[in-house]
């Protein structure tokens, strides 16, 4: 059947009940309209029956997407545009061959103080599964798919269930070009910034006077990876952040410091390295020597995996298509 071919396709979303029924549209169908924006289509309804207009793929995953956010109004009285954005993301994901297309459906939350937290999409589930089933592994890809917040939430989840004994978030501090140097403020003022994010992941999910509470006792270290040296980590859940930005005699470091009971995520996008020119990224090394080692897993992102504003994944896109057309140039002229 050719997907081009403009079709209508009726749909009756059962059992009709008016309440769910306007939670699923939204306050002046501002729902309908986002799902009509981004997939192309034209949504029209009277009460539980809804006929959907234009091309077939689009039309039926429109049907789909209806169907998954109908479901969720069973279990939630309001549904913002984020929670519709984050559905049409995911459900765009593609279907990853190595996932049991059931996965995510049993995968259990990820508990915290402030909730619990579900992967999205087969790509996360893989992610948070082998974060699990690993002692290492690794989350590869563009801002925006969750791979840090994601690690956090299984350090959350595994430390109040009393798995692990301590977190520790660690980052390189290089970003963007800057020198410590020229920062105001003693060794703790300069440092902060670049772990900011870790701190703002941990205060969402456990709360402010919980986070200060466990850093007092040293349950939770935040740090930049320098002072990971000369270290053995034992019971703990340690995350490195950034890890494009580390030298490979760095990275070569973090990952021995690994101790009995212990459990390692390295995260990075290998597109945004902010080292110095001429200096090759210790996750860009790491990844070519450790691929085949086995109790080590690697998940990778793409910009189909964003799950924050749709132009963020847009932008992702666009950039991943020029640094191929460049390569194509260079490689033509070299």
């Amino acid at each position: 059947m050719n997907s081009s071919v403009t079709t209508i396709r009726q749909l009756h979303l059962d059992p009709p009940d008016p309440h769910r029924l306007n939670v699923l549209c939204g306050p002046f169908h501002q729902h309908l309209k986002q799902i009509e924006h981004r997939l192309g289509v034209h949504i029209h309804h009277r009460g539980h029956h809804f006929h959907v207009h234009g091309q077939l793929d689009d039309v039926i995953h429109a049907e789909r997407l209806l169907n998954k956010l109908y479901e969720e109004t069973e279990s939630t009285h309001d549904l913002s545009s984020e929670m519709v954005h984050l559905m049409l993301q995911t459900s765009q994901a593609p279907v990853l061959d190595d996932v049991d297309s059931t996965q995510s459906n049993v995968l259990p939350n990820l508990f915290t103080r402030k909730g619990n937290i579900r992967p999205r999409g087969d790509n996360q589930a893989r992610y948070v599964t082998n974060i699990l089933r690993h002692d290492i592994s690794f989350g590869v890809g563009p801002a925006g798919t969750g791979k840090t917040y994601l690690a956090v939430a299984v350090a959350v989840d595994q430390l109040e269930k009393d798995v692990i004994k301590r977190i520790l978030l660690v980052r390189p501090a290089v970003e963007a070009g800057e020198k410590l140097g020229f920062l105001p403020g003693d060794l703790s003022d300069k440092i902060d910034p670049y772990l900011r994010p870790l701190y703002d992941a941990l205060y969402e999910m456990l709360g402010f006077e919980r986070v200060a509470k466990l850093i007092e006792k040293q349950v939770i270290e935040v740090a930049p990876l320098a002072y990971m040296r000369g270290r053995t980590l034992n019971n703990a859940f340690v995350i490195l952040d950034e890890a494009q930005n580390t030298t490979p005699e760095q990275m070569k470091m973090f990952l021995t410091r690994l101790g009995f009971g212990s459990r390692a995520v390295i995260t990075g996008d290998i597109t945004q390295v902010d080292l110095p020119r001429g200096h090759e990224s210790g996750l860009a090394h790491c990844l070519r020597i450790i691929g085949d080692v086995e109790g080590i897993h690697i998940t990778r992102f793409t910009s189909r995996d964003v799950v924050r504003h749709h132009l963020v994944q847009r932008i992702v896109e666009a950039y991943e298509t020029w640094d191929k057309d460049h390569a194509v140039v260079v490689k033509t002229y070299d």
